[in-house]
Formats: C-alpha cells, structure tokens, sequence
C-alpha cells in the first residue's frame, strides 16, 4: 500500500487548515498507538475495567470465544510462529473476505481491530474546516478523535425510530469532510435502512467520506452497507471480528474502500500498523468468515438471550429502547442509569454506561442465556419503580 513521506503528510495537513499546534497532535495520535494516551481515555474499549467475579454484560463483548474450527486454523498458527508469515495468510484473509461480501480483494486491509482506521478517518478527510457529523447517541470514539485533533463534530439526535437522520445529518453540517454512521448503532442496537444510507452517500459533499461503522453488522439477518465500498471512492466501511466472532482479545478489524481512499489512510505510518498484525488472529479470522451456518446459530442464540430479558423487563413496567438488532439493549430506569448500574453491580452484574443525551438509559450488552437470567435476577432483587 502506497504511503506519504513525513513532510508530505504535513504539508497536506497544512492545506487542510491545521495549525503546526493540532499537527503535532496529529502526529501523536498516529505514530506508535500512541491514541490510547492521548485522547483522554477513548480507548478502542469505552467501558468500564471488568470486575472480578461479576457477569460481565457491560462491553458488548461476546459470551463466548471464536468458533472451534476458527481457533484450530489460530492454534495452527501458534505452532507455526517462528515465521512471520507462514503461507501468504493476509491475502488468505482478503481473498475470504472479498468472496462473501462480494467486494473486490484489493479493496480489503485488516488492522488491529477498529479503532486505529476511525481515527484515521478522521484525520485523513476531516479538518479545522470541514467537519463530522455523526449520530448522538452513538459510538463517540469519533467525537473524542475530532475534539483532539480540532476538528468540529457535530451531533444530530437519533429519529423517532431510533434510526441516523440522515437528512438531518446533511443539514446540520453541508460542508462536512466525514458522515459517520453506525448501524446497528452503539448504544441502541438499531439498523439505519440501506436506502438512508444511499440517500446520504449521494446526497453528501462529493469529496466528503460517508464511513459505515457495520461492528455488529453480523447480528443482523439482512442487507449491509458492503455493495457502497464495492464500487464507490468515497465510502469507507468499518467490521471487526470483537463481536459475533468472540475476538475482542485478539484484535482484528477490517476497512472495505477503494486503493484510492486508502492511499490517504495511510499515510504516516499505515503500513506499519497493518503489517504488523498477529497471524493468529489473522488464521481464526480468515476462517471465521466462511462459517454461515454457525454465524446463523450464534445470531439465534444471541436473539433468544435478548428477547427474554427485554420480555422480562417489559413485564416489570420497565422501559426498553425497542428494535435492537445488536447484541446490546438500552434500558430506561426512568431514574439515573449510574445509580441503577450501581446497584446491579452490588448484585454482582456488570452492566454498561448510559450517554449523556440519556442519563436515565443503561446499555446492557447481551451474554449467554445463564447470564441474562442472572441479569433479570439482579433487577428484581433491586427494582423499585
């Protein structure tokens, strides 16, 4: 993959509006992972430390690890790791990919999970001048990436539905370098319809970048955002393999956009990033992919979890945020959300975070059907409407 040289790269952000100041941060967020130490604590996991002992439903993790024949090709790799690269197992990967989504191979790069590509995205095609516009709630690593580097981001309330407003994205900001959508979206599990999507992908500023953030597109039985980066130069998608996959500890994710897009992604030291991938991780992924059937049942168990603590909730009177297609449901206690996850806590589950928009709405990931039982248990030993 093509890369600028150091000066290059500046001088390009120089042209886009950056002061030598938001530069330097730049390249602090670019060089060395150095992200993570920056950005005020926007880690690629924007949940609490895990707790000893306690169900863990709180970081949208999976409830249990990569499929078996998935972690046979990884352990394979373990015994082949005195090679760097034992038999070409990147474009095994890209190749894998390419043949279930449809897209061409080139237009395929894995990275050390997700994270690393969203912050380029906003480095590469936002700016002091042209902006972000994403969803709120949302996932906010972007809105913390933009706020470092001094790019305006710009937060449109989710539609009555709990789907992005696409319209309303554009008109909140016309001049915007990045549209970012997150579907399902993180917190509310919600899909935005492909038809919106396309509406804001040609309806956007030619030489913005619309980025479909699809982490949990593989809980949802239908349509992707996939076809987009197939044929188009200015959309990017975003996948990772923490969900469904049970990969979260071993750190893989995807960009699906043109050669062209991806010159500019990576720039500095994208090169580096994505060549310095575990091959382990690379192997389980490669196989993942392919495990339709597996993928399906993993998709029904999770939905089964999921419905029977949203019926249990909904019996008790308590408010759900509806329509999740994610492995993460919103609760509304009517009340703050910290005090209620407090208290479920002290009944040993770990639940997630609230947003600011919604103070009173806690994130529950979903786990394994024993854990969403102890999760009802803890609300109804601590319930008091």
């Amino acid at each position: 993959m093509a890369t600028q040289t150091d000066s290059a790269f500046e001088q390009d952000l120089l042209d886009r509006g950056y002061s030598r100041r938001q530069m330097a941060k730049v390249a602090a967020l670019m060089g060395a992972g150095a992200a993570a130490l920056h950005i005020g604590g926007a880690a690629a996991q924007q949940a609490a430390k895990a707790v000893a002992g306690a169900v863990r439903i709180g970081a949208n993790e999976c409830w249990t690890g990569p499929f078996p024949v998935a972690a046979d090709a990884a352990f394979k790799l373990v015994t082949e790791g005195n090679r760097y690269e034992p038999d070409n197992e990147h474009q095994k990967l890209f190749d894998a990919v390419a043949s279930v989504e449809g897209i061409p191979a080139d237009r395929v790069t894995a990275w050390p999970g997700s994270s690393d590509p969203l912050n380029r995205v906003a480095v590469s095609f936002a700016s002091p001048t042209r902006g972000i516009v994403t969803a709120d709630p949302t996932y906010e690593a972007i809105w913390r990436t933009g706020a470092w580097i001094g790019a305006k981001v710009t937060k449109v309330p989710l539609t009555a539905d709990y789907r992005h407003d696409v319209k309303a994205m554009l008109a909140a900001d016309p001049n915007a370098g990045v549209y970012y959508i997150c579907s399902p979206n993180n917190p509310t599990g919600t899909v935005t319809p492909i038809a919106d999507i396309e509406w804001l992908a040609n309806n956007k500023p030619k030489d913005a970048i619309l980025v479909v953030d699809e982490a949990y597109i593989h809980w949802v039985d239908g349509p992707n955002a996939a076809k987009f980066a197939a044929t188009r130069d200015d959309v990017l998608i975003l996948r990772t393999f923490s969900k469904l996959f049970g990969m979260a500890g071993m750190r893989l994710g995807l960009t699906f956009a043109s050669p062209k897009l991806m010159e500019k992604m990576m720039r500095y030291d994208g090169g580096q990033v994505t060549a310095m991938l575990p091959m382990t991780a690379v192997a389980c992924g490669t196989v993942s992919v392919a495990q339709a059937d597996l993928i399906k049942a993993r998709r029904a168990e999770m939905n089964a979890a999921r419905e029977k603590s949203v019926g249990h909730l909904k019996a008790k009177g308590i408010k759900v945020i509806p329509g999740s297609q994610a492995n993460m449901f919103m609760v509304d206690w009517g009340k703050p959300a910290k005090d209620m996850q407090a208290a479920i806590l002290a009944a040993n589950v770990q639940i997630g975070r609230n947003w600011p928009i919604w103070p009173n709405v806690s994130r529950v990931s979903v786990g394994s059907m024993a854990e969403m039982e102890a999760f009802n248990a803890a609300v109804d030993k601590v319930w008091k409407a």
